[in-house]
């Protein structure tokens, strides 16, 4: 699936990786998150989310700023430019996901969602 998301982002003039895409949908759902929650769910280490967070604001798609509670911690959200392109990018992975599962039903949608999210959380889990 992340080939075709690739191609499909490329054709829309999208020059984004897995992270990236991961990232910015991340601050788009949640609104503010921290690199470490980011970078759990990007499956980077501190330093790798770090240098994607530096490409990211160098484009002008998020921002960060002090955390108000915690002043070693930052908080990161997308800038106006980054919610710009999500939208754009929330299209390419909404096309992705009609073709994915064209020709199933409703019901066999929502199940195969379901397993897939239970194999990935198996797999993620600290067991």
């Amino acid at each position: 699936m992340w080939q075709r998301m690739e191609r499909e982002l490329a054709a829309s003039g999208h020059s984004l990786n897995f992270s990236q895409f991961i990232t910015i949908k991340s601050l788009a759902t949640n609104g503010v998150a921290g690199a470490t929650d980011l970078a759990r769910l990007a499956n980077l280490n501190p330093g790798a989310m770090t240098r994607l967070l530096d490409k990211l604001e160098a484009r002008g798609l998020l921002a960060r700023s002090a955390d108000p509670n915690d002043r070693r911690a930052l908080n990161i959200q997308l800038t106006e430019a980054g919610e710009s392109i999500w939208s754009d990018i929330e299209q390419c992975g909404q096309r992705v996901r009609e073709r994915a599962l064209r020709g199933m039903d409703e019901a066999t949608r929502i199940q195969m969602t379901r397993l897939l999210e239970q194999v990935r959380d198996n797999l993620t889990s600290e067991d």
